[in-house]
């Protein structure tokens, strides 16, 4: 049997998708709460994904999220991980909003900070999961939004994205402004 590196590629990188989606959901929560919601898209979504972001950069006049819309299209996967609106009740003020119940009913849509650093957080242990694959890999926001106007992910706050690379250069490291 010969197994070519270029016939298992897509395979190999959805695996280290599904490990990176492990390691963002066991990285540590505050209060033990979590709210993260996670995904990996595959080649099919790719297309599409990119497609927002071009829209999303022509409509709004931000070029890097052609720029990044570029990279995502030449990924061979994209992982999400986003921060559901919910708020943990210890009424710490870190939002703004002296209790949670007041930061729920006058800005809903504005992310508890806990959530937003569990979200660094996980996005971290996904990251170092790429990397001890060596697969090449960049955080983006722009995709992040392109995904939520898409609705990849229900009821999120905030959405990272992470494309995925295995190629003989990285597509991520030599980015034009």
């Amino acid at each position: 049997m010969i197994i070519r590196e270029n016939e298992s590629r897509e395979e190999y990188v959805m695996s280290v998708a599904r490990a990176m989606m492990t390691a963002a959901r066991t990285a540590p929560k505050g209060c033990g709460a979590d709210h993260l919601d996670i995904a990996a898209l595959g080649l099919s979504r790719l297309t599409r994904l990119a497609h927002k972001m071009r829209e999303i950069g022509e409509r709004d006049g931000k070029a890097f999220f052609l720029r990044d819309a570029e990279g995502v299209a030449h990924s061979q996967a994209v992982v999400l991980i986003g921060c559901r609106h919910e708020v943990r009740g210890l009424n710490c003020a870190l939002c703004g909003y002296p209790t949670c119940r007041e930061k729920r009913e006058s800005a809903p849509s504005v992310p508890c900070v806990f959530d937003v650093t569990d979200l660094g957080i996980a996005v971290g242990s996904a990251v170092a999961v790429a990397a001890d694959c060596r697969v090449d890999n960049r955080i983006l926001y722009s995709a992040g939004v392109a995904a939520k106007e898409l609705g990849f992910l229900d009821d999120c706050s905030v959405i990272y994205a992470i494309p995925l690379s295995v190629s003989g250069k990285n597509i991520f490291f030599d980015r034009v402004r």
